[in-house]
């Protein structure tokens, strides 16, 4: 799976050291997912979600899908 944590992320100016604090995870985790290395549990990937105020299939989304889908709902 995808995601556009890090997009997401810079949008805001937010680091991962950061991210991971206010998720209550460590910065290697928030790595990790953004790397495509780890996929976040269920709880996470809505709490991230929730969090940057996006959709959770606009921040998360499988590898055949396009990465050009808009940022945003319009």
């Amino acid at each position: 799976m995808k995601n556009r944590i890090k997009v997401y992320r810079a949008l805001r100016d937010l680091t991962q050291e950061a991210l991971a604090d206010q998720l209550g995870v460590t910065r290697q985790t928030i790595l990790a997912i953004e790397k495509g290395k780890y996929d976040p549990s269920l709880e996470l990937a809505f709490r991230i979600s929730k969090l940057f105020k996006v959709p959770i299939d606009k921040m998360f989304f499988y590898e055949t899908e396009p990465e050009n889908q808009p940022l945003f709902e319009e």
